[in-house]
C-alpha cells in the first residue's frame, strides 16, 4: 500500500484550478457531464451569481486578464480553468462593461494552442464545451467557422445520452456565426464598448438575442 506521504502532492496551481472547475462543472469532470442541471449557472446569470463569482474568484479573474497565471497554461485541466476565468467569469464579474470582454483574446489563443496540440481530446465532454466557448465569443469569421466545426464534431461524437444537451451548444454556435456573418461584430456589445450601432444593428437589438450581455 502506498503511504500518504508517497502520494503525488497537488501543486498550488492544481488546487486553485480545481476550485474553479469544481464550482463551474461540479462532478462533470469525473462523469463527463454534471449530474445536476447547471444551465442556469452557466447561461442564466443574475446579480447574485455575478456577486458570488466576484467574491470567490475576482482576484484570479483580474490576474488572468492582466496576463498572469501563466503557469496555468502548462496542463490541459489548469488551462481549462484559466479559459473559464478569461471567457466566462469575466462576463459575470464585469457584466455590462467593456472589461467583460477583456479576456477574450487571450482565451482564444489558449484554445487554438490546445487544438493544435489535440489536448482538447483529453478533456471530458463538458470540459470541451467550455474549451471551445471562446471561439463562439470571437468577433472573427474564421474563429466562428472553427467554433461551428468543433461543436458539430463534438455533438456527432458524443454518446447518445449527451447528444440532446450538446445540440443546444451547436445551435448557439450557429446563431453566433450567423450574427458575425451578418454584422462582423456582436451588436449587443456596442454600448459597453462605446461603439455606435448602425440602423440595422438597432433593429436587431430590438428583437434579437443578447446572450446575457
Amino acid at each position: 500500500m502506498t503511504a500518504p506521504s508517497d502520494l503525488p502532492q497537488q501543486t498550488s496551481t492544481q488546487i486553485a484550478a480545481a476550485k474553479i472547475l469544481d464550482f463551474w462543472l461540479a462532478d462533470g469532470l469525473s462523469l463527463d457531464w454534471p449530474t445536476q442541471d447547471l444551465g442556469q449557472r452557466w447561461f442564466g446569470g443574475g446579480a447574485a451569481l455575478d456577486q458570488d463569482i466576484s467574491d470567490r474568484f475576482g482576484p484570479q479573474v483580474a490576474q488572468a486578464v492582466a496576463g498572469g497565471l501563466q503557469d496555468w497554461e502548462a496542463q490541459a485541466l489548469s488551462r481549462l480553468a484559466l479559459v473559464i476565468l478569461l471567457d466566462q467569469f469575466t462576463r459575470n464579474v464585469f457584466r455590462g462593461t467593456a472589461k467583460a470582454f477583456a479576456g477574450d483574446a487571450r482565451a482564444q489563443q489558449l484554445v487554438l494552442q490546445t487544438l493544435a496540440r489535440h489536448e482538447d481530446l483529453q478533456l471530458p465532454w463538458v470540459g470541451r464545451v467550455f474549451m471551445y466557448m471562446p471561439l463562439m465569443h470571437a468577433e472573427d469569421p474564421a474563429l466562428q467557422d472553427e467554433c461551428l466545426t468543433r461543436f458539430a464534431q463534438l455533438q456527432a461524437d458524443a454518446p447518445a445520452a449527451l447528444k440532446p444537451r450538446l445540440q443546444g451548444n451547436l445551435d448557439a454556435a450557429r446563431q453566433h456565426q450567423a450574427i458575425i456573418a451578418r454584422f462582423g461584430r456582436f451588436p449587443y456589445r456596442n454600448a459597453a464598448l462605446g461603439r455606435t450601432s448602425t440602423v440595422e444593428e438597432q433593429d436587431f437589438l430590438r428583437q434579437g438575442p443578447r446572450f446575457g450581455q
